[in-house]
């Protein structure tokens, strides 16, 4: 990893001071203002040596070592906005980005994290997120990353090793955890799902809180008596996929019946990829519009050993729906 110049990393900490202040201005952090100083501390830029921007005639590769001065400014001032990054493409598709902080910042609020809680998070991508939890924990043995490509975790290891943090980096399926290091406290997903899987649970302690991308929203769930159960949290999240998996989008199935309007709404758009392949756009729809169009926020998830399954308002019925296992 290369080491930057002086006035490189002075922009990088003004640009970063002024990320912070966008973020804080959300009362992002009014719960758990403990997140500020991480944010305010780890340098995003040394997580992003390159990343793309996509443009009008594909994707432009910014660098932090390019030999022009202009295009190393653009790529630390890039770096400390509050976007996702695109970082690793094959083929014109995104493979792994690292995620928007405000984004970020709202998942490690959500997620509760406590002085000496083990976490695990699945999808390393840059080493970034890793990054934030390793100083807020305060000890790098608390946290473990896992990425399924030898690539994005060996990469993710090197950018955490020159930002001066060592965390357990993994390389392995991230469905599967990493039960060598469990049991966790707290586990947070960086990557789409279409449902839970029940190794996170096994490897969880009683009452541990699991964080995941679902569909296109985030589930919270909480660990107990050997099964987790949750509700999702009212914004909306896209992510990159976990590899091997498809990549949620737009309303797919025969759109007969089903209004243009609500095609269009968010809220409706969730509840079509949360059951997918389970019921059809039309069944879906009649849900949605007798159920007086509902958020994120009323859908809950409850997962057994055996069974996954989404729930409306009351995780008993009557609107259920059997999730993946």
């Amino acid at each position: 990893m290369a080491a930057y110049d002086s006035g490189t990393e002075g922009l990088a900490a003004v640009a970063r001071a002024a990320l912070v202040r966008e973020i804080d201005a959300e009362g992002v952090w009014a719960a758990e203002p403990v997140w500020r100083e991480a944010f305010a501390e780890v340098p995003r830029h040394l997580f992003v040596p390159y990343y793309y921007v996509a443009g009008a005639h594909g994707y432009e590769r910014r660098w932090g070592e390019s030999p022009d001065p202009a295009a190393r400014e653009r790529w630390v001032r890039g770096a400390y906005e509050d976007v996702p990054l695109a970082t690793r493409l094959r083929d014109g598709e995104l493979l792994s980005s690292s995620s928007q902080p405000s984004l970020m910042a709202r998942m490690l609020v959500a997620l509760r994290v406590a002085d000496g809680d083990r976490v695990l998070e699945i999808g390393a991508g840059t080493g970034y997120n890793a990054a934030l939890l390793a100083h807020r924990l305060g000890d790098d043995d608390l946290v473990t990353t896992v990425d399924v490509e030898p690539e994005i975790s060996e990469s993710a290891r090197r950018h955490l090793a020159a930002a001066g943090y060592r965390p357990a980096v993994v390389t392995g399926d991230g469905a599967r955890g990493v039960p060598e290091r469990a049991p966790y406290d707290r586990i947070i997903a960086t990557c789409a799902l279409p449902s839970v899987p029940w190794a996170w649970v096994a490897q969880c302690r009683e009452g541990a809180r699991i964080l995941t991308p679902v569909a296109t929203g985030l589930l919270a769930l909480t660990v107990r008596g050997g099964c987790a159960e949750g509700r999702f949290l009212p914004s909306g999240a896209f992510f990159v996929p976990l590899r091997g998996l498809p990549r949620p989008g737009a309303v797919a199935g025969d759109p007969a019946g089903v209004p243009s309007r609500a095609r269009e709404d968010d809220s409706f758009q969730f509840l079509a990829e949360l059951t997918r392949g389970v019921v059809s756009l039309r069944e879906a729809y009649e849900v949605w519009a007798r159920e007086g169009m509902p958020g994120r926020e009323r859908f809950g998830v409850s997962v057994e050993k055996d069974r996954e399954w989404v729930w409306l308002d009351d995780r008993e019925g009557p609107c259920v729906w059997p999730l993946p296992v």
